[in-house]
C-alpha cells in the first residue's frame, strides 16, 4: 500500500484527534517580521505550530532547536514537528522542551 504524502498524513491525523487545522499560514512575530508554518492547529484554547519535515534526511538537534526558538517568537505553544527520521539528540533536545516529534508511524498508528 503506499503511503500518504506526509503532509495529508499529518492533517488526517490532527483531525482525528479533534483539532481545527489551518495550513500555509503565516503569522507576524512581535517585531511585525511574517514567518511561515506549515500548519497552526488549535483545540480547547491550545494552539500549536506544526513544521513539516518530509525530508530523506534524519532531522537534526538543530532544525528542532530552530523550531522552538520560531515558535517562542510568535508566542505559540510548544512547536510540534512532522518528519521521517529524528537524530537521537533531536528527540533528546525535544523532549526536555516538550516539543512533540511525529513520524509517519506515530501518525498511522491513529488512524
Amino acid at each position: 500500500m503506499r503511503r500518504l504524502p506526509l503532509r495529508e498524513l499529518a492533517a488526517r491525523y490532527f483531525k482525528r484527534l479533534g483539532y481545527a487545522i489551518e495550513t500555509d499560514v503565516e503569522v507576524d512575530d512581535v517585531a511585525g517580521k511574517a514567518h511561515k508554518l506549515d500548519m497552526l492547529v488549535r483545540r480547547e484554547g491550545e494552539v500549536r505550530p506544526v513544521w513539516i519535515k518530509d525530508w530523506r534526511r534524519t532531522v537534526g538537534v538543530n532544525v528542532i532547536i530552530n523550531v522552538d526558538l520560531e515558535a517562542e517568537e510568535l508566542g505559540l505553544g510548544k512547536p510540534i514537528v512532522v518528519g521521517n527520521r529524528f537524530s537521537d539528540r533531536a528527540r533528546s533536545y525535544a523532549s526536555r522542551r516538550g516539543i512533540l516529534l511525529l513520524t509517519p508511524g506515530d501518525l498511522e498508528e491513529i488512524l
